[in-house]
């Protein structure tokens, strides 16, 4: 029955991983993602997973079959993305390429240790 209540609890609240998962984020190597909470996407054809470091505010997208890193992210900016009409249009207009410059650039902001 426990089992069960788990795996509904997961289901409702989007894929939440909690286990220790390693992947090959571009321009910075192996991260661990036992720290993110992580969402796979079915509803955008650009992004396929989002995972965030709420406490870092370290954001990791998988995009094209990669993940990408960005740094200092807001909160709020995530949650915009994943309640965007167009996930893929959010990213690339607020997060990838910014009106105002690369805002969340891992070159320009500190980049955590994972």
């Amino acid at each position: 029955m426990m089992k069960l209540i788990l795996i509904l609890a997961s289901l409702v609240g989007g894929a939440a991983y909690t286990d220790s998962e390693m992947v090959d984020v571009a321009k910075r190597g192996p991260v661990d993602l036992k720290p993110f909470a992580c969402q796979d996407v079915t509803r955008s054809s650009v992004i396929d997973r989002v995972c965030y470091d709420k406490a870092k505010r370290y954001l990791l997208i998988r995009h094209r079959m990669t993940y990408d890193q960005f740094c200092a992210i807001p909160d709020d900016t995530v949650t915009d993305l994943l309640d965007a009409p167009s996930m893929g249009q959010f990213f690339r207009h607020n997060i990838e390429e910014p009106v105002h410059g690369a805002a969340y650039d891992c070159r320009t902001h500190p980049m955590p240790a994972h």
